[in-house]
């Protein structure tokens, strides 16, 4: 690995997707390091949506739904997704948020499993997925009922023949932990249960294998390394095996097979549209189908590859950090590491702001850990580099002690 920034610079002049930063709009001064909670904004977003506010609505009016494709957005934007997560045609759509899609595919599930009752979750997972999980669990009277395990790695210790439902997250969103889909989805259908996977901290950082490891759903975001913006759409997954019998609580007027017949009662279209509810966010869509035209572009292989380098030449360069009570929990193992990598410092909030203040965006999840995320399309070498400078200097400084540090507002 590099040990200079001159070595980090040849590096960046010979990266295959050096040409895709100039897609990005970049703050001048700024090393961005959460991409993994926020992606930056795509430079021809703006004007895309621009298009769809002045032209198809303020011009077109209603016709849009028909002429500019407002109706079919929803199914266009998740064939545009497929690729990114190893999935064939008409197994995605783009709509709602994570957790309202979490809740469908929940729902779902549990109803293909009659006769079993228990999903298993991560404790550590991301409290969201466990909410749902929990709501889920509470309309059924008992009926169905959460297990939260400490690790996957014992997953076995808990399936048994009352598993109905696992749900994990493919990337920790704490520590950068990547789980082995394919070893756990296996042992997940082996019991005779299925398996839903949140790849929120994993979509746009590196290749995901939905069909071909047999996984059964997925819900996910777009406004991390996808760089769809704050507030964007999500998206689910449904196996093409599952589509004629799957069916999902929030039966709106999108997902009903004839929707202008105005019936009172829910038929729904065959398909992966029956996991549609309403109608959908145009703007938000808009967003999104501007930042797919530029991963469209994009090979996956390479996003991984420069991943893994920049987050093995982070690991390298903090590892002498160690004396200042800096810890790496994100795994060194590349198989098992996300696109990001966790630090754990006794005083990470204060560590964080400091960073910030210097230019250099990264975020804190309590009690005591610095998450930084690495997105290939726009993060370079030397930028790593820069960064983990910077991160040396408030450490031997200690001007993370400054009292406008520990100072906590509600966003970090």
């Amino acid at each position: 690995m590099p040990r200079t920034r001159e070595e980090c610079a040849a590096l960046d002049a010979a990266d295959p997707l050096a040409r895709f930063r100039a897609e990005f709009v970049l703050p001048e001064g700024v090393v961005y390091l959460d991409g993994n909670s926020l992606g930056v904004l795509p430079a021809r977003t703006p004007e895309r949506v621009r298009q769809v506010v002045e032209q198809e609505w303020g011009q077109q009016l209603i016709r849009s739904w028909n002429e500019a494709g407002w109706f079919a957005k929803p199914h266009t934007l998740g064939a545009g997704l497929a690729p990114l997560l190893g999935a064939a045609a008409g197994q995605v759509v783009v709509c709602d948020t994570t957790s309202v899609n979490l809740f469908k595919v929940l729902a779902a599930a549990l109803r293909l499993r009659p006769g079993r009752s228990t999903v298993l979750a991560e404790r550590a997972a991301f409290p969201t997925d466990l909410y749902i999980a929990e709501g889920v669990g509470s309309l059924t009277d008992g009926a169905a009922r959460t297990e939260l395990i400490d690790s996957a790695d014992r997953l076995a210790d808990h399936l048994g023949p009352d598993t109905a439902v696992v749900l994990l997250s493919l990337v920790d969103y704490r520590t950068g932990e990547l789980l082995d889909l394919p070893a756990i989805t296996r042992q997940v259908r082996a019991a005779g249960a299925l398996m839903v996977w949140d790849v929120c901290h994993a979509v746009g950082a590196l290749p995901i294998e939905l069909d071909a490891n047999g996984v059964d759903f997925a819900v996910g975001c777009t406004y991390k390394y996808l760089n769809s913006g704050p507030g964007a759409p999500a998206f689910l997954y449904v196996a093409e095996r599952h589509l004629a019998e799957a069916a999902q609580p929030l039966s709106g007027w999108f997902g009903h097979a004839r929707p202008f017949d105005f019936e009172p009662g829910y038929q729904p279209v065959p398909g992966i549209g029956r996991f549609l509810t309403s109608s959908p966010s145009l703007l938000g869509q808009a967003a999104l189908e501007s930042s797919l035209e530029i991963w469209a572009q994009v090979d996956l292989a390479e996003v991984r590859a420069k991943s893994l380098a920049l987050t093995e030449l982070f690991i390298e360069l903090v590892e002498p950090l160690a004396k200042y009570g800096v810890e790496v929990v994100t795994p060194r193992e590349p198989a098992r590491r996300g696109s990001q990598v966790a630090l754990r410092h006794p005083d990470g909030y204060p560590v964080v702001q400091a960073l910030i203040a210097r230019g250099v965006i990264g975020d804190f999840r309590a009690p005591d850990l610095m998450r930084f995320g690495f997105t290939p399309l726009y993060l370079s070498y030397t930028e790593v580099w820069d960064a983990t400078r910077q991160l040396t200097e408030v450490l031997e400084s200690e001007e993370w002690r400054e009292e406008r540090f520990g100072r906590r507002g509600e966003v970090t």
